[in-house]
């Protein structure tokens, strides 16, 4: 299929966009052969384009990954990294969360194009889309047995923990934070941070 107009000067570049699958027909292979800077998801055939950080949420993200990172490799617990990495949730669906922590007993998950769930994943919700974290990718990275799910939200400067509920793919509160308080992990025990510090990153 191609454009049944050429671009002029000014217009998208449509000729471009006939080079990709349709929209509801990515596959995996297509998906993981796309070159980008851009945080790129794939759901169910779709391609979604992430909007680009701002400077306020990334230093939210330095801020918890430096402190999740020292606490991790203090007890040798796993290895975590930062978007972008790919985290396959189940086949056809691929999240690239913010955050993203995995065991070292569950090191087979690892890839190194993408891995294959998480034990816990931390998201900075955006101001475009707060449904995608707070709604869809809740529901999501509980379907895919992922233990713990940090939901930080630089708009109420709050930070919620989630957690599996026993023998369940749904989600429970463990806790919602506010300034003053300290965000605790229930899978780390011991690690936590104060919500103030982190929200005043920015």
């Amino acid at each position: 299929m191609t454009p049944e107009h050429k671009s002029e000067l000014g217009d998208p570049t449509w000729e471009v966009a006939f080079l990709f699958p349709n929209q509801g027909t990515w596959s995996v292979g297509d998906y993981l052969a796309i070159d980008t800077n851009h945080l790129i998801e794939l759901s169910d055939g779709k391609l979604e384009v992430l909007a680009m950080p701002t400077e306020a949420h990334q230093l939210i993200v330095a801020f918890l990954y430096e402190a999740l990172q020292s606490y991790v490799v203090a007890g040798g617990l796993g290895k975590v990294l930062f978007a972008p990495m790919r985290v396959q949730l189940w086949e056809g669906k691929f999240r690239e969360p913010d955050l993203v922590f995995l065991f070292e007993k569950n090191t087979a998950k690892r890839g190194d194009r993408f891995w294959r769930g998480a034990d816990l994943v931390v998201e900075v919700v955006s101001e475009d889309d707060p449904d995608r974290d707070l709604v869809a990718k809740r529901k999501e990275y509980a379907q895919a047995g992922i233990s713990e799910y940090w939901i930080v939200d630089p708009r109420y400067a709050t930070i919620t923990v989630l957690g599996l509920g026993a023998n369940t793919r749904e989600y429970t509160q463990v806790v919602t934070c506010r300034r003053g308080d300290t965000a605790f992990s229930r899978l780390l025990a011991g690690f936590r941070v104060t919500v103030t510090e982190v929200f005043s990153q920015t």
